[in-house]
């Protein structure tokens, strides 16, 4: 017997996630919010064009402002790699750090190197009171070293 799960419970799941931060429950919110747990590390463009899937009246500038509004919730991240467009995920609150691949641009988790948030104090902190760091890992992911690897020995 497999399991599937209850669309139901997944829709009041996401209802009350959203609530939770203060914020009115609606439809594109529950969209946006499906997409993003179901992909993260995605753009904005991703997200749009996975949540026109469902809701075809939906407009890129509302999936932006829900964002905006999720993000200055704290119910998601906002993460800008180098030379890529913003990335949006649902992991939050605990400042892990990303590893970024510099040519196909996959980009994987990495838990904060250190431990607790933040993980790492700056020099100078010029009067702020740090509460987060951001770390990018750039490098090369396995999938594009072995096939860097295949077309060197061909």
């Amino acid at each position: 017997m497999t399991f599937k799960p209850d669309p139901t419970a997944e829709a009041d799941s996401l209802r009350q996630t959203v609530r939770a931060t203060g914020l009115k429950v609606t439809e594109p919110r529950l969209a946006v919010l499906r997409v993003l747990q179901k992909n993260p590390h995605s753009s904005a463009e991703e997200i749009f064009a996975g949540v026109q899937k469902h809701l075809s009246g939906s407009s890129p500038q509302a999936v932006y402002g829900i964002l905006a509004a999720f993000t200055a919730a704290g119910l998601t991240r906002r993460f800008d790699p180098p030379g890529s467009p913003a990335l949006f995920e649902c992991r939050v609150g605990d400042n892990h750090h990303h590893l970024v691949c510099v040519q196909c641009g996959a980009v994987e988790d990495v838990d904060c190197v250190v431990g607790e948030a933040p993980c790492l104090t700056p020099s100078n902190t010029s009067g702020f009171t740090v509460f987060a760091a951001e770390v990018t890992f750039n490098g090369i992911c396995e999938p594009c070293q072995t096939k860097a690897m295949a077309e060197s020995a061909s």
